[in-house]
């Protein structure tokens, strides 16, 4: 098989590493060919806190893939997330030279290039620019602004930023698992690729992707999106409190969440009892499944509340801003009973949970269309998308050498394909710089 056809996401989680081979099917939809799993060591809070057992835990989770998929991994796209994530809005402009000559791609990359300059914090580098509505000499909401004649150019951007020593520490974990970095991609825009249609997306939706470390928000309105967040808790949080409000040990906490968690107290009887055995000898515990469920919903009701603040944050009540198509959850912790209608009570927004299945090929094993694996499929999404640029890009340029040697103006082409790449690589550029600056630390 072609390598250039298929692509491989590596999600890097809290708890668990995934490492997911895909490709297009002649539909257009992803067809999973393999995935690998393994425990997350040395990932704290979507952290790397410990180098050495990320690197242990990626080599083996990729080894799986490889075996399921009979192929050689060589490259993959990773995600990034972790409480070190933040994002702001801002607004800027340029002004343009002549008025007399129509807005092109250049004009909106000097803009973009503007806001790259931006100081942030020390230790902060800008991730992602996303430009939201643009405007062109005082005339507001123009969603494409290319084409147009106008001499100041305005736009609202959403801009996300990260730690660059956290980014740089995936990169030397995937370089010295022995792979090459294809990409970078924030993993709530992962995730909302791979479970939200674009009528939700432009209806508007908040996604929550409930992980084992972090809870990660992304909310889209008018098909953009428009706010993201990383609230440092996830599953893993609600375990702890069952260890220690149950006195337990941790596996036992993590199997009685799964199995017999639930986030809504009243749907237990009182009479209900699970048997935990006692460690070496000791006497089995007895937990009603009532506790068992106000500890859980203790804490689901605070992260809930932490996200919906941030929902808050970016104005949902307002009219404009409404959310239509209210709240999709997933991620592994999105699995918890009952957790859709808390939510809803909570928020009173409408919940559904995410699976992406959306665009899976219509085969696809069960196991892989589950929540769980919902930044992976996102992560293998990403990566076709960037090979079909990158093949669109190449055409272009053989295409552009023909017209050349036909003799054809060069001009008007220099100014247009240039840009073209410029304007959609911003994450391809963070992945260069984070590419020399492990070449250089060799």
């Amino acid at each position: 098989m072609d390598k250039h056809d298929i692509s491989v996401g590596l999600d890097i989680g809290t708890t668990k590493i995934v490492a997911m081979i895909g490709r297009k099917n002649e539909y257009g939809k992803v067809e999973i060919l393999g995935v690998g799993k393994s425990k997350s060591m040395g990932v704290h809070r979507g952290v790397v806190n410990n180098i050495t057992q990320t690197i242990q835990s990626i080599q083996q989770a990729v080894q799986e893939a490889e075996a399921a998929a009979s192929e050689k991994i060589e490259e993959v796209t990773v995600g990034i997330a972790g409480q070190h994530i933040r994002s702001l809005q801002h607004s800027d402009y340029i002004t343009r030279a002549n008025s007399e000559l129509v807005i092109d791609e250049t004009d909106i990359d000097r803009l973009i290039n503007q806001v790259h300059k931006l100081v942030m914090l020390p230790g902060e580098e800008i991730i992602h620019v996303l430009p939201q509505e643009f405007k062109v000499d005082g005339q507001a909401e123009i969603k494409e602004p290319i084409g147009m004649y106008g001499g100041r150019l305005e736009a609202n951007f959403h801009v996300v930023v990260g730690q660059v020593s956290s980014i740089r520490n995936i990169g030397r974990c995937v370089k010295s698992a022995g792979l090459e970095l294809g990409g970078i991609t924030l993993e709530p825009l992962a995730s909302a690729n791979a479970v939200l249609s674009q009528e939700e997306k432009e209806a508007g939706v908040a996604l929550i992707d409930i992980g084992g470390g972090t809870t990660d928000l992304a909310v889209f309105k008018d098909g953009i999106i428009r706010h993201t967040a990383v609230i440092p808790f996830g599953g893993n949080v609600i375990t702890e409190d069952i260890k220690e409000g149950c006195s337990i040990i941790e596996k036992q906490a993590e199997l009685l969440k799964m199995k017999f968690g639930s986030a809504w107290p009243g749907e237990n009887k009182d009479n209900e009892i699970v048997s935990i055995p006692g460690l070496r000898g000791r006497e089995p515990k007895e937990i009603t499944l009532k506790n068992l469920s106000k500890i859980i919903h203790a804490r689901v009701v605070e992260i809930i509340e932490q996200v919906y603040v941030e929902i808050k944050n970016y104005g949902h009540e307002e009219q404009k801003k409404k959310l239509i198509a209210g709240i999709v959850l997933t991620g592994g912790g999105s699995q918890l009973k009952h957790l859709k209608q808390l939510v809803e009570y909570i928020t009173g927004m409408d919940t559904r949970i995410g699976y992406p299945n959306e665009h899976l090929a219509g085969d696809s094993d069960d196991d892989i269309a589950s929540p769980l694996f919902a930044t992976a499929v996102g992560l293998v999404m990403d990566g076709l998308k960037r090979q079909d640029r990158k093949k669109a890009e190449e055409a272009e340029e053989v295409h552009g050498e023909a017209e050349v040697e036909q003799g054809s103006e060069t001009e008007p082409q220099a100014v247009v394909e240039e840009p073209v790449k410029e304007r959609r690589s911003f994450l391809d550029k963070l992945t260069e710089r984070v590419k020399e600056f492990l070449d250089n630390a060799e």
